[in-house]
């Protein structure tokens, strides 16, 4: 596959049934073949997104020194800032061109999981990034459980399957700038090549060249969505999951050329997490004597821990 297909999420929330097996069918071959898709008709509003933006663009302009206060030390990176080259793909020990922030779940009170997820940090300088923050991760959040509802179903599992383990997930909001280039990088690209490790990810500001995805044949595409759809993809606990049979596929965020080394650069993915507690244990409609099991059994948070040790931001 040469092309990232499209779907429409109106499909599969209609209550023509014949629209949403459909849609279940068109996500579904999508993810098993090259595990993405570009998505409309998702919960943001335009409104929303120009604010975030906003926000985002306006908190990554503030001094540096201001930005630091808010690099949470001893939570690998989980709410807060993380700096410019802090992380770095599996494998690779060149830290990727990027400054983010992270905005995490927002639980309800005297939630078993307080414990477990470091709280959300408040920008002070800026009054509304945190609310704007949080209107979006909730509708980002509502469009990930439709899109695992479309993808039970395709693996034969009860609609809401992935319900139970989705709420109060440690799913994960990332604003990322990408900052312009001034020097020649060394062996460093804006993000390189790389899994992500949820179970899903919905990514804003793919709008332009940058984002490009590995095929089976090992060609490198252009992934790069309309201004109203979200680009998802397969992350690796649902590859997991499913036995690879849904894909979990490689992509990146190449330089730009030179004369656009001056320019900045915005995405904003949306990490679905689950609760660390669900088995990540190879579903068995998903093994057979063509497809043995491919994984050991883990959780969700110990697949985690090990794979947020990997990039470097959690210390062994």
């Amino acid at each position: 596959m040469n092309v990232i297909p499209s779907v429409d999420l109106r499909e599969f929330t209609s209550t023509d049934l014949q629209r949403k097996s459909a849609f279940v069918n068109r996500i579904g071959g999508a993810f098993e073949d090259i595990g993405f898709v570009a998505l409309s008709g998702h919960f943001l509003s335009e409104e929303l997104v120009d604010e975030l933006y906003g926000e985002i663009k306006r908190f990554f302009q503030l001094p540096q020194e201001v930005k630091q206060q808010y690099e949470i030390q001893g939570i690998g990176g989980q709410r807060g800032y993380t700096s410019f080259g802090k992380e770095h793909a599996k494998g690779r020990k060149e830290g990727d061109l990027k400054e983010f922030w992270h905005f995490g779940q927002y639980l309800p009170a005297n939630s078993q999981w307080a414990a477990e997820y470091p709280e959300n940090v408040e920008v002070t300088e800026l009054p509304e990034f945190n609310s704007v923050g949080k209107k979006a991760y909730q509708m980002l959040e509502k469009t990930a459980i439709y899109v695992l509802r479309a993808l039970a179903l395709h693996l034969e599992l009860e609609e809401t399957y992935f319900d139970a383990f989705v709420q109060n997930g440690n799913s994960i909001l990332r604003p990322i700038h990408y900052p312009p280039i001034t020097v020649e990088p060394k062996n460093a690209e804006r993000a390189a090549a790389h899994g992500d490790i949820n179970l899903i990810t919905l990514l804003m500001g793919a709008h332009g060249k940058g984002l490009q995805v590995q095929n089976h044949q090992g060609d490198w595409i252009d992934a790069i969505a309309q201004p109203d759809e979200l680009m998802i993809n397969v992350g690796d606990m649902l590859s997991r999951l499913s036995n690879n049979r849904l894909k979990s596929t490689i992509h990146r965020v190449v330089n730009p050329p030179r004369e656009a080394w001056g320019s900045s650069r915005y995405s904003i993915p949306f990490f679905m997490h689950p609760i660390s507690s669900m088995p990540l244990n190879c579903l068995p409609n998903c093994i057979d004597q063509e497809h043995p099991k491919a994984y050991e059994d883990i959780t969700a948070g110990a697949y985690l821990h090990q794979r947020l040790i990997e990039l470097g931001l959690v210390k062994k």
